[in-house]
Order: C-alpha cells, then structure tokens, then sequence
C-alpha cells in the first residue's frame, strides 16, 4: 500500500545538509549558502530546469531564516493575488519582524503588468521576493525586477547523483522500506528522469508499486522493466516538467529533418497539455538561425514575426500562426553554415587567444596612432570596382582560415560561387558538393 502524497513530496529535503546537488550554491563554500547563513538574503531568482529543487531551496530558506512564506504559481495567479499576498506581509510589519518570502513559481509565465506589480514591494522590502524558473531570466524577466534581484543558476542532476537518490529512497522511505528491492540496473531510471529528481522518483515509486502488485517476494529493477511500465503510464505531457524537453526535442528535431507531419503533431501536443506560447515560439526564431540560416534568410524573419504576433493575439488562435511557421520552417530548405561559422571562429578565438588587430584595420583617431602605423596601407572597398577589394582582414596568424563553409543549396551555392571568384588568392573555399 502506497501514500497518496507522491515520493518526491516525501523525501523532499528539510535543511540544507540534506539538499542533494547544488555544491556550487548550498556546498560548504557555496555562495548561496554564505547569504543564507548571514541572514541577509536578497530577493532572487532560481533559474534551472525541471526537478533540481528550485522549490525545495526556497523553502528551506523561509525555514532555515524563520520567515513567513507565501507561495504563489504564475500558472494560477495574476495581479489580484499578488497585491492580496502583498497586503498580508505589509500587515506583519509590526515589532522589528523580519519581511515574509513571497515565493512564486514559473515566474517566467507573469506577464509584464504582473511583475510591475512586484516591484513596489521588493524595492520597499515589504517582502523578499524568490522566483524559479525554467527560462533565461534576461528574456522573461523585466528588467526593473531583475536588477532588483540576484540570479542563481541551478545544473541538472549528474546520473551518479540520481543513482545515490534511488538508493537513499529505497533506504529511508517508509512504504518502499515494506518491499524487498534490488536495483540491477540504473540507466532507463536515469535517462528518463533527465537530470530532474521529481522524474526519477515518480517512475521509480510507479515501477515498484506495479511489480508489487504482482505479489513478488523480490523486486528486481532492470531497464526493460523500467522502460514498460513508464512508457505505458508517463504518456501524457505536462507542461510542467515531465515531458517537457523531450517533446520539444522531438519538435525541433522535426522541424530539423523537413518533416512537417511530425513537426505539427508535436505542436499539437504542446499546444493540448497547454504550453507556453512565447517558449515554442522562441525555439522556432532559434531555429530558423541555427538549422536554415542563409538557404533561406526569410525564415528567420518569418520566426520573428511569430514570435511578435502570438504576444499580441494570444490562445487560442496562437495556435494557427504557430502551425503556419513551423509548417514553413520544415518545408524549408537547412543550412546549418551560419550556426557552424561562428563555432568555429569561437573555436579559434580560444585556441589562438587574444590576436592583435592588424595595423591597417586599426582606427587612428590620433596623430600619435597615425605615426605608430595605425590605419597605414587600409584600401577602402567603395573606391574600388564592384566595391571589393581583395584584402587581409583576418589577423596575420589565422589568415585565410575559412570559417564559413557556405551550405548545399541554391542561396548559398551562389554564395560559394562569389567567394571564390572573390577570394581566391587568400581563402582556399572546397569548390562544394
């Protein structure tokens, strides 16, 4: 007989000492750790993916601090709650008692007018404000209220840490203690948690309660058991976590490999377990730039321009221009040359270091750089017929090194053609497929 209240809710973590993961925020020199021992915590936000105890860590903060925590989701809450639970903590302003913790998850989900309303209260200390999220705070989080706030960034859990978890559960909990377990194999536990703890519990409580129920004297966990009884019983999405990254994966995948029946379905998907708009729009303008890039520039256009008008029209028609683009982007022709261009420029920039700029390619505002060299022997391109001339722009070490390979299409054919008309003499571009 099994608890109603989930596994990852049982062995949720009271204090510090007992969080798992984290070394580099709640480690014995983590940084967190210090501001939480000093007593003097800001308001922050937890930026990480699903499962690595955004949630908990707040907690135990409000606990280890003897504060006042309110909580809040960004899913079910709006402008209203925020000012009620903001009126609550103003009325505990009394006796030198310290400011409540207001904790609200998916903060990335409050619109702009939402976060607006924060803002009073963080800056007038009325509460201190912890937000979690599962997106880069810079893009949804507005500015006044992310300056307001320290931003700590939480890593997925490495599968040896999931393994020592599995074996603390089946150790310490009290309904898996009733059954004699034994784990032979770890692997399909730990692929499909996907570094999210939450995850990894609910399959393993699910596997153990369905093998119990077949009256085994032992439970012997192995892949292929693990593997039947998720698959048939973790189908459906939940936006929220659980299938979160595999379905995305799947969808730009599709959008990837030119298959737009796949591509639609997988939105339909996200689209039914109630996503966010903005989040698959934004996967979309990524990649139109890293997977079409310049066999065909319109599509980063067109991925824009969704992104700006699903923000304006919202559910459910968000639904029609979400299909319309990654119809587009899967119909379109790939290039993945831009995306590799700057990886390996990257790549020499950290093999080579810092390269001095030429001297010709330097500006020479003064007359002392002028007499050092700087800006001497630089051939400006428009004097020059068709506005090209053949130079050195590279830095002498590195010169002629070709970083963009242009792709096999009909845009970036051209584009081949003209750099090697072009640039014969310096760059050694492959004549292409």
């Amino acid at each position: 007989m099994f608890s109603n209240q989930p596994l990852a809710d049982r062995l949720r973590p009271r204090s510090l000492d007992e969080f798992a993961g984290q070394d580099h925020l709640v480690g014995g020199d983590g940084v967190l750790r210090k501001v939480i021992e000093s007593g003097n915590v800001p308001s922050f936000i937890l930026w990480g993916p699903p499962g690595v105890g955004k949630t908990t860590l707040a907690r135990i903060v409000a606990s280890k601090l003897e504060r006042s925590f309110f909580q809040l989701s960004a899913v079910h809450s709006g402008v209203k709650e925020v000012r009620e639970t903001i009126e609550k903590a103003r009325s505990q302003q009394f006796f030198g008692k310290p400011n409540p913790i207001l904790f609200i998850d998916e903060i990335h989900r409050f619109n702009k007018s939402q976060q607006d309303s924060l803002l009073g209260a963080v800056e007038q200390g009325i509460l201190t404000l912890i937000g979690a999220t599962t997106e880069n705070p810079s893009f949804e989080v507005i500015s006044p209220l992310l300056s307001r706030c320290q931003v700590y960034v939480l890593k997925p859990l490495d599968d040896e840490l999931l393994k020592k978890l599995v074996d603390r559960a089946l150790a310490t909990d009290y309904y898996l203690s009733q059954y004699k377990i034994r784990v032979d194999e770890y692997e399909a536990l730990t692929r499909i948690s996907g570094g999210d703890a939450r995850k990894l519990y609910n399959a393993l409580e699910l596997t153990v309660s369905l093998e119990a129920e077949k009256g085994s004297e032992e439970i012997v966990i192995t892949d292929d058991m693990v593997l039947s009884h998720v698959q048939q019983n973790l189908a459906m999405y939940d936006k929220n976590g659980e299938q979160h990254y595999d379905i995305i994966s799947a969808f730009i995948k599709s959008l990837r490999g030119s298959d737009p029946n796949a591509a639609v379905y997988w939105l339909a998907r996200m689209v039914e377990g109630g996503e966010d708009v903005k989040f698959i729009a934004r996967r979309m303008v990524i990649l139109a730039a890293e997977d079409i890039g310049l066999a065909n520039p319109n599509a980063l256009l067109l991925a824009q321009a969704c992104f700006n008008a699903v923000n304006l029209v919202g559910w459910p028609e968000s639904r029609i221009i979400l299909s319309e683009t990654a119809l587009y982007l899967a119909t379109s022709p790939k290039s993945n040359a831009a995306y590799m261009a700057i990886e390996n420029a990257i790549a020499a920039v950290h093999r080579h270091g810092d390269l001095p700029v030429p001297l010709h390619l330097r500006n020479a505002p003064t007359r002392l750089m002028k007499d050092l060299g700087y800006h001497d022997g630089y051939r400006y391109a428009h004097d020059f017929e068709g506005n090209f001339v053949e130079d050195n722009y590279l830095p002498g070490e590195i010169s002629g090194t070709v970083f963009y390979d242009p792709g096999n299409n009909s845009r970036e054919s051209e584009i081949r053609k003209q750099l090697l008309d072009r640039w014969k003499k310096i760059y050694k571009y492959p004549a292409g497929k």
